[in-house]
Formats: structure tokens, C-alpha cells, sequence
């Protein structure tokens, strides 16, 4: 993988936000549809979930290579590996206390890799069941992460990209009356990162301020809730969405796809994205061979995360030396690399 780089690290304190409790109507198709009490043993459920949560650390990285410095907050050091953590935890919180997921129930959720390892993950915790929708050709280490928490998988047609494993978890959840999350389309999603992440960047940051917010969009909850989390807390944010080249446009939603090179990257599809209030947002598009160049050389820094970290950084970078100044760019590190390693990350084109 090269020679060693060395980064420039400056590691800020960190501190805890509660979770917060809210009410909203039930979804149409999946879950329960009723207000239950909460009986002792999912109340317990709900503490050891909340008890997982981690703050995790922001850091200021200049890479020798980019020469510009980025505050990274470090999502991979979530216990399920990635920042998809947050939204599990807090949709499940918000459906139990509201009914619509009860003991013993059963959940289905869509997703090419994260979400369904934080929901299995957050299922265990919880003592409820969990099937996985996935594309097939998503990598091996994924499938096993998932199974290992007791959760079961089901592959869609790969032609069909992740569009066609939510058709298929709709169809299971209308079908089953099992909870089905609905990552793309629940507000809850970016309410997570408006609550808890914005929570946590504010309270870390030194600075006084954050000038520009940088993620790539699989759902969009993270770009839209951490903006928004920002900008209610005054700050004068942003946004920057980082897009790999092969990621096809937001409005083809029936063609859409991600970079299978990038996984976790999807535009096209995302309610919470298309509905947000963003007309100052500008887009910077990074190659695949960039954005994994810059993945490895953040391992070999010590960092051990996905390819969407490389992209996020990259675009990043950019953003800092085209806003002139001195401006204080600020994106996040979605996931962890052992998820990748039978991937292109670990393996030169060829081998």
C-alpha cells in the first residue's frame, strides 16, 4: 500500500447528549399500528440500547499529500461500525415508545450494507428479530457481520439495485406486519443527526463555528441532519455533498444506483433528501481511484475506515482550498474497513 504517511491530529474532549423521546402517527404499512405500554422488559431493552451509544471523537486531519485540515468526526468507532448507529437507535426508540414495534416483533429493512448491520445490531439488543433486504453482489463481510447477530438476509436481483430490495421490504413488511424502518423516507432518520451528531460537533468544536459540512448521501440523513442541527445552533453552515463520478443524478430516481467501487453512496431515491431546504448546497464529484487512493491513505495513517471516508475527505479538501480563507470544513467518517476487506480497498486492480 505504499509508503507511511503520517497525519496531523488534533483530538478536541467529547461529551454525552440524552436521547430524546417524541410522538408521531404510525406508518400505513408496517409495524404494529397501536399505542401499547411499555412493558419492563423492552424499557430494560431500551436502556441497554441508549447505554451503546458512543460520542465519538472529532478530529482535525491534514494529510501531507491534501495539505488542507479537515475536522473528521469518527463514526466508525460506533459499536455496530458506522455512523448507521445513530439512525437505528433512534428509530427504534421513537417506534417502541410510540407502539409501533412490540416484544417479540419483527423488523425488515432495505440497505446495501450499514443500516442493516446497525439494525441487526440494535435487533440483538432489543431481543427482536431482523431480516436483512440487500442487492446481491454486496460484499461477503457484510452478509457474515449481519448473521453473526443472529439476523436474517435476503438478496435482491442486483440488476435491480437497492430500489429493488425496498419493493422488497415493503412487500415483506405488508405482508408480515413487521416494523420496516423506512431509512430513505423517515424523518427520524435526520432527526437522529440533527439531535445527537450536531449535538456532539457543537459541544467538541473549539473553533466557534463551522463554515462548511461535508457528506456523501446514501439516505441523506446524515448531510440534511447535521446541516440542520448546525444552522439551528446559528452557525453560518454550508453544505457540500460529495458524490463519487459513477453515482448517477438525484433526479433519475428510476435509474439510480451507486458506485459499486464507493458502496454506501446512493442518490435518487431519498425522501428526506429531496425534501430538504437546501438551495445553497454545491456538489463535488470525486473519482472512484481518488476516493480510494485517499481511503488507504488514511488507513496508513491510522485510521481504519471505509471508502466513503476517502470521498468525504477528498471533497472536503476541495471545499477548503476553493472557499479561500481559512474557512473550517468539517465532514464525517461513515464506517469501519473490515467490512471491505474481499474489496477493491484491499486489493490493486488485477490481483
Amino acid at each position: 500500500m505504499g509508503s507511511r504517511m503520517t497525519a496531523q491530529i488534533d483530538i478536541r474532549p467529547i461529551f454525552f447528549f440524552p436521547l430524546r423521546t417524541f410522538t408521531r402517527n404510525a406508518p400505513a404499512c408496517g409495524g404494529a399500528g397501536v399505542v401499547a405500554t411499555l412493558n419492563l422488559k423492552m424499557l430494560n431493552s431500551l436502556s441497554r440500547l441508549a447505554a451503546s451509544r458512543v460520542v465519538t471523537p472529532l478530529v482535525c486531519i491534514t494529510l501531507p499529500d491534501y495539505g488542507a485540515p479537515v475536522w473528521c468526526k469518527l463514526e466508525y468507532l460506533q459499536p455496530s461500525g458506522s455512523t448507521k448507529d445513530r439512525i437505528a437507535r433512534y428509530i427504534l426508540n421513537r417506534a417502541i415508545r410510540r407502539g409501533e414495534l412490540l416484544e417479540g416483533g419483527t423488523i425488515v429493512e432495505a440497505s446495501s450494507g450499514s443500516t442493516s448491520i446497525a439494525f441487526a445490531l440494535a435487533s440483538a439488543q432489543l431481543g427482536l428479530h431482523f431480516t436483512a433486504v440487500m442487492p446481491d453482489g454486496v460484499s461477503h463481510e457484510r452478509i457474515m457481520i449481519i448473521r453473526a447477530y443472529g439476523a436474517d438476509v435476503e438478496l435482491t436481483p442486483r440488476s435491480e439495485g437497492v430500489l429493488g430490495s425496498i419493493r422488497r421490504a415493503q412487500q415483506l413488511a405488508c405482508e408480515s406486519g413487521a416494523f420496516w424502518p423506512r431509512q430513505f423516507s423517515n424523518p427520524d432518520n435526520a432527526r437522529a443527526h440533527r439531535d445527537e451528531t450536531a449535538g456532539e460537533i457543537l459541544s467538541q468544536m473549539t473553533t466557534g463555528s463551522v463554515d462548511i459540512f461535508v457528506s456523501g448521501v446514501g439516505t441523506g440523513g446524515t448531510l440534511v441532519g447535521v446541516t440542520q442541527g448546525l444552522r439551528e445552533a446559528g452557525c453560518q453552515v454550508k453544505p457540500v455533498l460529495a458524490r463519487p463520478v459513477n453515482s448517477r443524478l438525484i433526479s433519475d430516481v428510476e435509474c439510480c444506483s451507486f458506485s459499486q467501487r464507493i458502496p454506501g453512496v446512493v442518490e435518487g431515491m431519498s425522501e428526506i433528501f429531496e425534501a430538504a431546504e437546501m438551495p445553497d448546497m454545491c456538489t463535488y464529484e470525486i473519482s472512484d481511484d481518488d476516493a480510494i487512493q485517499a481511503t488507504r491513505q488514511l488507513i496508513r495513517s491510522g485510521f481504519p475506515v471505509g471508502p466513503s471516508s476517502g470521498l468525504n475527505y477528498l471533497a472536503a479538501v476541495r471545499a477548503y482550498h476553493e472557499h479561500g480563507g481559512q474557512p473550517v470544513c468539517l465532514t464525517v467518517f461513515p464506517d469501519r474497513m473490515e467490512r471491505y476487506f474481499s474489496t477493491e480497498l484491499f486489493h490493486e486492480k488485477g490481483e
